[in-house]
């Protein structure tokens, strides 16, 4: 029986290289285009083969049947160097466990609390901005991210906002992006500069980690923020995470936190600036509902166009672009046959791109919304699907809204003329270093 779904290899595969130089000059660009190819698409990566699930129910099926497609792959062994066996990158077998522990983290019921701490940080971030500073935008938007995370993460620890984290994790996660986008055998163990100061920022992270852990265990006292929900956890068994476990789940969190929404925010102001009368129309709100003061939880019901800016911001630049699974045990997808062991990669860049799943799709128009705001699963996956879906989607989205809310209400952030603003080759979608003037709104 033939099936509806096509599968077939990308062009252009180079000896021995296979696909990788034409991945590494152009990723986005080269991933986007796959589709014209088949709905699953065959990679060469040196001396590995790699399917792409292009089309959204072969994504869906993916990320639904979480033990057949387990995490793993050329994407997630490299994130795993730094992530240990946290959350976001445990195999199927202790995900059930980890997840049941740590929901109570985020379960709704807190973001009021978390809320109340990201509108001081984000406040305390922007309020020493000056009239005409000119700030590069993606080194503000990380610092206020740093801010917040570690805030949420160690609300005892006095100075939360500043711990020395946001270095190492910079660090860390350029580390993370260069083996991710030379998927090739061996290349972090070459003895570089680069991989040294990736190894000892590692270091460094597992330090800080075992101080706080120390600390809170010898205080004992619930400071309800993240931390202390990861020391108070307990599985069915009434078994309590363990140091290496902790420390795991805090570089997932600081990871998450820090670097995806980081992107996301870097990514709204070039777009607000490129379609003025949106921006005019995001004013009129934030004028009405805030009247001059920083958005706070019980102000989201009342921004519908900021929440709807950052999920269109999502969707053309969804910080996690390109994710792995390892298959488990030979299955077929899409009516081909999939052996044990094989990696495949799905790109929710490439599905957000589809023209025939978002009409007019490198437009940015948060009104798309308004006529589907639940999207089909497998269309929009900026937090992926399925029992493996980000835990922290809520916590995420709900800091990008605050910021952007506070920052808009306050600020008129004007990208320097003359330098366009394009991603950086990462494993991240982020945008490179710019510049932007501050303009007092009055």
């Amino acid at each position: 029986m033939t099936s509806q779904y096509t599968s077939a290899t990308a062009p252009g595969a180079l000896p021995l290289l296979g696909h990788v130089p034409a991945f590494v000059r152009r990723p986005y660009d080269f991933v986007a285009g796959l589709p014209a190819h088949g709905d699953l698409v065959r990679l060469r990566l040196g001396p590995l083969d790699a399917y792409v699930a292009c089309h959204p129910d072969l994504v869906r099926r993916m990320l639904t049947e979480h033990r057949v497609y387990d995490k793993g792959g050329l994407v997630l062994d490299k994130a795993r160097e730094v992530l240990g066996d946290g959350l976001a990158t445990c195999s199927a077998t202790t995900h059930h466990r980890q997840r049941r522990m740590l929901q109570p983290a985020f379960d709704r019921d807190r973001l009021p609390g978390y809320a109340a701490l990201m509108a001081e940080e984000i406040a305390g971030v922007t309020v020493p901005w000056r009239n005409g500073e000119v700030i590069d935008v993606p080194a503000a938007m990380y610092r206020l991210t740093t801010a917040v995370t570690a805030r949420c993460l160690f609300a005892a620890h006095e100075r939360a906002g500043s711990l020395p984290v946001h270095e190492s994790m910079d660090v860390v996660t350029r580390g993370v992006a260069r083996r991710v986008m030379m998927p090739l055998p061996g290349v972090g163990r070459i003895p570089t500069p680069g991989n040294r100061r990736y190894r000892r920022a590692r270091a460094d992270l597992a330090e800080i980690t075992r101080r706080l852990v120390a600390d809170y265990r010898a205080a004992g006292t619930d400071h309800h923020d993240l931390l202390s929900v990861l020391l108070a956890a307990r599985d069915e068994d009434g078994q309590a995470l363990s140091d290496a476990e902790i420390h795991d789940q805090v570089v997932t969190f600081l990871l998450a936190g820090m670097e995806t929404t980081a992107a996301a925010l870097s990514w709204v102001w070039p777009l607000l600036a490129a379609h003025p009368a949106i921006r005019d129309r995001l004013h009129s709100e934030l004028d009405t509902v805030l009247d001059g003061r920083p958005a706070r939880h019980e102000d989201l019901p009342a921004l519908p166009l900021a929440a709807r800016i950052v999920t269109e911001t999502l969707r053309l630049y969804p910080p996690v672009w390109l994710l792995s699974r390892t298959v488990a045990a030979d299955t077929e997808l899409g009516g081909h046959r999939i052996p044990a062991g094989t990696t495949i990669l799905f790109s929710p860049y490439l599905l957000h791109r589809r023209a025939d799943l978002f009409p007019a799709p490198d437009r940015f128009d948060p009104d798309r919304w308004l006529a589907t705001p639940r999207p089909t699963p497998g269309t929009y996956a900026p937090f992926g699907a399925g029992a493996r879906r980000c835990i922290g989607d809520a916590f995420g989205t709900t800091e990008a809204v605050l910021a952007v809310a506070t920052i808009a209400a306050h600020w008129t952030v004007t990208p320097t003329p003359g330098r366009p603003v394009r991603p950086r080759r990462s494993s991240s979608l982020s945008p490179r270093p710019f510049t932007a003037t501050l303009t007092r709104r009055r």
